[in-house]
């Protein structure tokens, strides 16, 4: 039963995404805008629903970055419709020729960007997923599938139904966005199966989901099993950026992939930068951890050993620890760090241009805040998902990462010989 229902809808979504690849970008653009506006004049459905995943939340004791997650609000539904309206300003890659070479036999070879067909985003308290997902891959020409977990459910079925509204009244199958209405973990793995018509499984949410998606499934999956980012403080470092640049990264907004986890800091440094910091953190509330060298700054730290780093706190918590040199830092950001986001404060062009070189992660920064690891803050648009694995994707995935390339070869009648 389960393996039928996951069959139909797949098969309607590549249905739907045959006609969005015969659309024009002027009408994916026309659908797009009619989605955001639909969205601004639609609040109280949306709310109302969320109210009830919302208390549901509380009822399971879900923690409060995923409540802050799953809340949604009147800004933050216009920012979805800014987002989509955003995204329609964007240039469309579909159909954008890339010239290879004209061989000697006078064949004129290119590359053409692509749908990729039909994208499963599998997600947990995330129900702007619904709307990001839906109007990038609208744009990118590929049908979407959307299973979000059950805190999420009521919220996302009604964010759909308004864009599905814009679809239907600009001729486009409402299973262009589809969202699952049935949480049962039976239907996700069915789905996972479903290799005839889905193309790519980008899961979003805890590093238990990616782990459980990444296992099960026989289609091609984006990885990002969490966000562990540090900030490096340099021996060169401007100390005014450096704790502007932490304080934003660590307690803006805590419950985020892009939030900073750790804090590395030059020795030579250390005490002109960390007393200021310990005061920061205890009027915000921030607990720390830390190597004994940084603890005897911070009032309660806790000690850490060698092997306790790389934890995603997700909340006002952070681990501290002091480094003896800038080979020190790679060195642990190579050991702890998730391929996310890292980031070096520095005066030191040389380091900076090091840092960015040598550090293997997503997205690498100098003197710029974590909290800018976003597709939106990139110029992507809303982001689909964050890839840590580096096929066919690497960091925060806008319109490209949704497509593909085909040769496209012309001749003159040419045979080969």
């Amino acid at each position: 039963m389960m393996m039928a229902k996951a069959q139909a809808y797949a098969q309607k979504a590549a249905q739907a995404a045959k006609v969005l690849a015969t659309l024009s970008t002027a009408q994916k653009n026309q659908v797009l805008k009619a989605m955001a506006q639909k969205l601004r004049q639609q609040h109280q459905p949306i709310l109302k629903a969320n109210e009830t995943d919302m208390a549901n939340g509380r009822d399971k004791g879900l923690s409060e970055a995923m409540l802050d997650r799953l809340l949604l609000t009147g800004p933050r539904i216009d920012a979805m419709a800014d987002a989509i309206d955003f995204i329609a300003g964007l240039e469309d890659p579909v159909g954008k020729l890339r010239p290879v070479e004209t061989r000697p036999n006078g064949l004129r070879i290119e590359k053409m960007r692509i749908p990729l067909g039909v994208v499963c985003m599998i997600y947990e308290a995330r129900p702007n997923v619904t709307a990001d997902a839906g109007a990038l891959c609208l744009k990118s020409g590929n049908g979407v599938i959307l299973r979000g977990g059950r805190e999420a459910l009521q919220s996302s079925l009604a964010i759909a139904a308004v864009l599905q509204q814009a679809l239907v009244e600009n001729g486009v199958p409402a299973e262009a966005i589809t969202v699952v209405d049935d949480p049962d973990r039976e239907l996700l793995l069915a789905l996972l199966k479903q290799t005839d018509h889905i193309d790519l499984v980008i899961p979003r949410g805890g590093e238990g989901l990616i782990r459980f998606v990444t296992e099960q499934s026989r289609i091609p999956v984006i990885q990002h099993f969490k966000g562990v980012c540090h900030l490096y403080v340099d021996k060169d470092a401007d100390l005014d950026k450096a704790f502007d640049i932490l304080i934003n990264g660590k307690t803006q907004r805590t419950g985020v992939c892009n939030a900073l986890e750790g804090l590395l800091v030059h020795q030579d440094v250390a005490p002109a930068f960390l007393p200021r910091v310990a005061k920061a953190f205890a009027d915000k509330g921030v607990r720390v951890h830390g190597d004994p060298a940084s603890c005897v700054y911070f009032d309660k730290a806790e000690p850490m050993g060698d092997d306790d780093y790389g934890q995603e706190y997700l909340a006002l918590e952070i681990a501290v620890r002091q480094v003896a040199d800038f080979e020190g830092a790679i060195a642990h950001i190579d050991r702890f760090g998730s391929q996310h986001t890292e980031v070096i404060v520095t005066e030191n062009a040389q380091a900076a241009a090091d840092f960015q070189r040598r550090v293997d992660a997503a997205v690498v920064m100098a003197n710029a805040s974590s909290r800018f690891s976003d597709g939106g803050e990139l110029g992507l648009g809303a982001e689909i998902g964050i890839s840590t694995s580096k096929l066919h994707a690497y960091g925060p995935m806008g319109l490209e990462a949704l497509t593909t390339e085909k040769f496209v070869v012309t001749g003159v009648g040419q045979v080969r010989e």
